[in-house]
């Protein structure tokens, strides 16, 4: 009999912003198979599961993801009910649908536990709001990094540059020269607010301002390191008025 298994997003980190429905499915799984950057009190609510942990740490994988994908078919076809864990949400740049795709292959059941993204609780609780009547109607949300197997990157920064609203770029900090360079070239002045947000929502959050010419420069001399979050736009300036917001 073939087990089943479910995508579940574990939010940005603190154990209060995963969902109702992601803590029910965790504390009836037979495996738990998780993430880097999972805030060990979510993984303490699996109860008897076995943990397989298939975290990716900037180079260092525990497990590729063929890998991962192997074993999730190997572990619903040993009749197990797996939670495939992952930070934020399954499905915004966590390669779910990847892993999904291969399930369904394999007429494998699996269905999916939507999870609060990074992208719009992390700058949330550094008291900045993505859209605002003031100051922007459209967001984007972006990787700043791409598969390293690409030969052309797809990511068109300059054309983004004259979009206008918010831009929202995760996993970027290691790219913030490069990209800060590209959007000005489209046209974003060097002065448009920007913001650094690392460690979302736990005890470690801590927030950088500084503007878009000087975001690579605030980085280095801040020692500002992964897993973070920047923020482009006017929004940021409503960091001033409303503040933390945790």
């Amino acid at each position: 009999m073939k087990g089943k298994v479910f995508l579940v997003g574990a939010g940005p980190g603190d154990l209060g912003l995963i969902t109702v429905k992601g803590l029910e499915l965790l504390r009836s799984a037979d495996v738990v198979v998780y993430d880097a950057l999972i805030d060990p009190k979510i993984l303490k609510e699996c109860q008897n599961a076995e943990m397989i942990d298939a975290g990716k740490r900037g180079g260092d994988h525990t497990m590729t993801q063929s890998e991962t994908n192997a074993k999730l078919v190997e572990l619903a076809k040993d009749g197990k009910r797996v939670v495939r864990l992952k930070g934020g949400d399954p499905f915004m740049f966590g390669r779910g649908a990847e892993e999904a795709a291969e399930l369904r292959k394999e007429g494998i059941e699996v269905q999916v536990g939507p999870g609060v993204s990074s992208s719009i609780a992390v700058p949330e609780l550094a008291g900045i709001p993505l859209t605002h009547r003031d100051n922007a109607s459209m967001v984007t949300i972006v990787t700043g990094h791409e598969r390293s197997d690409r030969e052309k990157e797809r990511t068109e920064w300059k054309k983004m540059a004259s979009m206008g609203g918010t831009i929202v770029i995760l996993m970027g900090i290691g790219n913030s020269k490069h990209i800060s360079e590209e959007l000005m070239s489209g046209g974003l002045p060097g002065g448009t607010p920007a913001a650094v947000i690392t460690n979302g929502s736990t005890d470690r959050q801590r927030t950088e301002v500084t503007i878009l010419s000087s975001l690579h420069s605030t980085i280095a001399s801040k020692g500002l390191e992964a897993p973070g979050i920047i923020v482009i736009g006017d929004v940021v300036k409503q960091r001033e008025i409303l503040g933390d917001m945790f």
